[in-house]
């Protein structure tokens, strides 16, 4: 096993040394379970209905930071100056303009750590990649700045079916802004969601919710018990279980840095590059599916996911959901044209299946070489093929289309920004009435525009 440094905790060092994997691949899983057990006890302990959301976010944002802490060490720091030069941008500059200067800022944060990381300190050193929790924190940052600008300066008949459903009313509190983008749950692996959804579960309102009908119209909900979120976390740490277990037994013997190895580039033909790509790739793809799957099933068991009831009253429990294995391909443009005769299909469906996985075993191989050297010696082996191919398929093939504002999702989206928007505006004086000064002020300018305007 390759000797690695870390930044985070080395409490785990002698179970390192054990099971033979990186300090901090070990810290991560570790943190990973603890946090799984602590979102038991918080859905148990720290329900909506027996303690106030203030406490479910000092909670959840403390919690968060040490897991950050434990993982990564003072590179955890970067999650909170991130955040927090990103909230003053949003109280300092206005909601007008404030989405532009957070989205460049959190961007160019991002990009900084990621390039002195690189090309400053020595990228090998450390096997802790910080910069995964910093992308979902990113998105979360430039998300929210543009849900609230919608929600608080443009007119909600400027707004698609999409933007009206997500947009933020109220200035969130600084606690409420760090729960968010550090959370226990979702801080070292996501998933990425949205502010109004995480509100809504802090809250306790996520089971209060309208059902669509089959062509998206809007039927009677009744009353309905909390539904338990304990079979669908048991179903993906199932999926968990199996994909390390995949991973483990078929990685090592399959390397990645393979494709990249002098003697195979000058030996291999090219059929057996292919084949060999394919397969590493393939056994190198489950750590990542086990890693997003127990993210997502970390934030079930705190009972947050819950998306509603199914045609048959089932619960769902995908709403924050960001990895559907079996649905990974994506071949939509030229379909239709080959259903008819079954033989034309079935050899459609083959190429395109070998097409895609080719493609996506081609794109993911700097994501796990985590290098810039091997990848650039990856790529000119192949003579940057795929780049070409892909340009050639954006600039030929035309692009689906989609219907705005037509899907049951949408409906669905909002409907629940109706009764979030009604509660927002039922708030008075609450627990964070330090941020009502300020939402004052921004619905001032906004009241200002409109009036101009007309």
């Amino acid at each position: 096993m390759a000797t690695t440094s870390t930044t985070g905790s080395t409490l785990l060092q002698p179970l390192s040394n054990v099971v033979q994997l990186p300090i901090d691949q070990v810290n991560f899983v570790v943190c990973q379970l603890f946090a799984l057990l602590a979102a038991i006890w918080f859905r148990t302990y720290l329900h909506s209905s027996k303690t106030s959301s203030f406490i479910r976010h000092v909670v959840a944002t403390l919690l968060g930071l040490y897991l950050a802490l434990f993982c990564f060490g003072w590179y955890a720091l970067h999650f909170l100056v991130q955040s927090g030069i990103s909230y003053c941008i949003m109280i300092i500059i206005g909601v007008e303009n404030m989405h532009k200067y957070c989205f460049v800022f959190a961007l160019g944060y991002l990009t900084v750590c990621q390039i002195t990381r690189v090309y400053i300190f020595d990228y090998g050193q450390y096997s802790a990649d910080f910069s995964g929790p910093m992308m979902i924190i990113t998105q979360k940052i430039t998300s929210l700045a543009y849900e609230i600008h919608d929600g608080m300066f443009r007119k909600d008949e400027e707004l698609t079916p999409s933007q009206r459903g997500l947009a933020v009313r109220r200035m969130p509190s600084l606690l409420e802004y760090l729960s968010y983008n550090c959370n226990f749950m979702g801080i070292l692996a996501g998933p990425l969601c949205s502010y109004k959804d995480y509100i809504t579960f802090i809250e306790g309102r996520s089971y209060h919710m309208t059902q669509a009908g089959e062509h998206g119209e809007e039927e009677i909900q009744y009353e309905k018990t909390e539904p338990s979120p304990n079979i669908a976390v048991i179903q993906k740490l199932l999926v968990c279980g199996l994909s390390l277990l995949f991973h483990l037994t078929i990685s090592k013997t399959l390397p990645v840095e393979y494709n990249i190895d002098e003697h195979f580039q000058a030996t291999a033909s090219w059929p057996a590059k292919v084949i060999y790509l394919y397969v590493s790739l393939l056994a190198a793809r489950p750590k990542y599916y086990f890693a997003w799957t127990l993210a997502d099933a970390i934030n079930n068991a705190a009972g947050f996911g819950f998306r509603g009831y199914d045609k048959n009253g089932a619960a769902r429990w995908d709403l924050i959901s960001n990895l559907r294995i079996q649905q990974i391909e994506m071949r939509n443009n030229f379909r239709h044209h080959f259903i008819e005769p079954p033989q034309l299909k079935l050899l459609y469906d083959v190429i395109t299946w070998i097409a895609t996985q080719i493609a996506v075993s081609y794109t993911v191989v700097p994501f796990v070489l985590l290098s810039i050297k091997p990848s650039f010696m990856f790529y000119s082996s192949w003579y940057y093929s795929l780049h070409s191919a892909g340009i050639l398929v954006l600039l030929l093939l035309p692009v689906k289309k989609t219907q705005r504002g037509k899907n049951i999702h949408e409906n669905i989206q909002l409907s629940r920004s109706k009764k979030f928007d009604e509660r927002e505006n039922s708030l008075g004086q609450n627990s964070f009435s330090t941020t009502n000064n300020v939402c004052n002020q921004n619905q001032e300018i906004a009241s200002r525009h409109s009036s101009l305007k007309q």
